[in-house]
């Protein structure tokens, strides 16, 4: 059977794969692309995550695509809502006829000869691989493990009678009803756990080892809702989208330039949603800055109502290990439970976990700097999609779309079949490429992609610089290697 090829292959069915889709289409018309999705549904996080509760972490208006303007006032949106949104658009811009479900891409391997990547993929029903060709690979796959979650070795697991469940597994029969409920974790999972659990629950307990900062934010847009009464739908999203990025801009400013200030504006933020006898030391004045790790946004409160009601509490406390009725904690103290929660966090993954090699090399991540926070050191045409650490992924998805389009045009229009950013790894000095503490990202920094201290090879968190740097910026930077066809390949820098 030959080899299938296409002009562009997209890993990943998501809110980056379906926004790379859509640019490819309205500025690179011509191209022949497709989507590979290793699940049977597009959607990304939003089709993975089923857990009670679960939301978006950032506001619709952003969250949302700039060319397909979210309707609704609701700043944050449910979940299946968000997988809904998704399958709308790819559907209206006919994208989903070019998804290629359960098509699960295994390695990816560049040859600088044909230059031309040869893809590997496993089909999802037991069939022998298959393989694709294309001159263009985008990974749209995110950055963490789809298949498993972090979950730290408790001692005396094996001894708790009742479930003990992670939220990126959650089963859809799992009955907490009345039930006392422990969900381990304070990351933005738990804060949304907690609340959506408790509406049913006996009584839900947060058990963290320590705090995270949590700001109350409102559900409902009022600008967006007066905005839609007297401006088209487009211009009154335009706006609204303008506004929520330069108020994130703000806050996150505020929380790194002045982070005495910011914490001073949290806590009175907590104290005006807590009861009075709830100790905000102990229980939430975190131990590091505001946005070291990322802020927990809790619509209209309802995790402090949760908590006013007494339906649910928080304990700060570690875990000795778990017993037959609960959890025992560090102090002495034994935590009875029903059903054990366990929002402990997730597992960075390069790639979707797909081997890549270049010319017989294999490209180890950690090894590699990252060019304009989007294409990888000494790895040809190849651009790989991440979003911010303090604002919505899809602003830099759709950025990193854009300059994508531009750059294949501009090869086109000059010949070039081939780009890659050089850099010698041991001539840059190398830091993590996000700007958290968080515990995720310090379990996967030795393996994950790195950033340099200096242009092109900083990923900034800020969508105003990224602006100018991605749609303006010269793409023949004296960085940026390119080579026409029949150019013999030049050795470059070793990955």
């Amino acid at each position: 059977m030959p080899i299938e090829h296409f002009d562009v292959l997209i890993v990943g069915a998501g809110i980056s794969g379906i926004a790379a889709a859509y640019y490819l289409q309205d500025r690179l018309p011509s191209r022949r692309y497709a989507i590979l999705e290793g699940r049977a549904d597009l959607g990304g996080t939003w089709g993975l995550f089923r857990y009670p509760g679960v939301r978006s972490d950032s506001d619709m208006f952003t969250l949302g695509y700039s060319f397909r303007p979210w309707r609704g006032t609701r700043a944050i949106a449910e979940g299946a809502d968000i997988l809904d949104y998704l399958r709308d658009t790819a559907r209206e811009f006919g994208i989903d006829r070019h998804i290629r479900f359960q098509q699960r891409v295994r390695s990816a391997s560049w040859s600088s000869e044909q230059a031309r990547w040869t893809v590997e993929v496993e089909p999802g029903d037991g069939r022998e691989p298959v393989r694709y060709t294309c001159d263009f690979l985008f990974s749209c796959s995110g950055y963490y493990d789809y298949e498993q979650g972090y979950l730290p070795d408790f001692a005396g697991r094996k001894e708790f009678q009742g479930p003990v469940v992670h939220p990126q597994h959650w089963p859809a029969d799992l009955d907490y009803h009345g039930r006392r409920v422990v969900v381990i974790g304070s990351g933005a999972t738990a804060v949304t756990l907690v609340p959506a659990l408790a509406g049913a629950a006996g009584h839900v307990t947060m058990l963290q080892r320590s705090p995270s900062y949590i700001l109350s934010i409102p559900a409902d847009d009022g600008v967006a809702r007066t905005l839609g009464r007297y401006l088209p739908a487009r211009a009154a999203h335009r706006l609204i989208r303008w506004k929520n990025v330069l108020l994130s801009q703000f806050l996150y400013r505020l929380c790194r330039r002045r982070p005495d200030r910011a914490k001073e504006l949290l806590r009175r933020g907590l104290a005006r949603q807590l009861p009075p006898d709830v100790d905000l030391d102990t229980h939430f004045t975190p131990r590091y800055q505001p946005w070291d790790q990322r802020l927990c946004f809790v619509p209209d409160g309802d995790l402090f109502r949760a908590i006013r009601d007494g339906r649910a509490s928080v304990v700060t406390d570690e875990v000795e290990r778990f017993t037959r009725e609960g959890i025992l904690l560090k102090s002495g103290r034994e935590l009875p439970a029903d059903v054990i929660v366990t929002a402990t966090g997730l597992n960075l993954r390069a790639w979707g976990g797909m081997r890549v090699d270049v010319d017989g090399a294999v490209v180890e991540p950690g090894r590699c700097l990252i060019y304009k926070g989007l294409m990888l050191s000494n790895v040809p045409n190849c651009v790989v999609f991440a979003g911010y650490a303090n604002a919505s992924w899809t602003l830099r998805a759709e950025l990193s779309a854009e300059y994508a389009c531009r750059l294949l045009n501009y090869m086109e229009r000059r010949g070039y079949v081939r780009c890659v950013p050089r850099c010698d790894p041991n001539a840059v000095e190398a830091r993590p490429v996000l700007p958290l503490t968080s515990g995720y990202i310090r379990r996967g920094a030795d393996t994950f992609v790195k950033q340099g201290t200096k242009a092109p090879w900083v990923l900034r968190q800020n969508y105003l610089v990224d602006l100018w740097r991605l749609r303006l910026s010269r793409l023949n930077d004296g960085v940026m290697e390119f080579a026409p066809a029949g150019e013999r390949a030049s050795a470059g820098t070793s990955i």
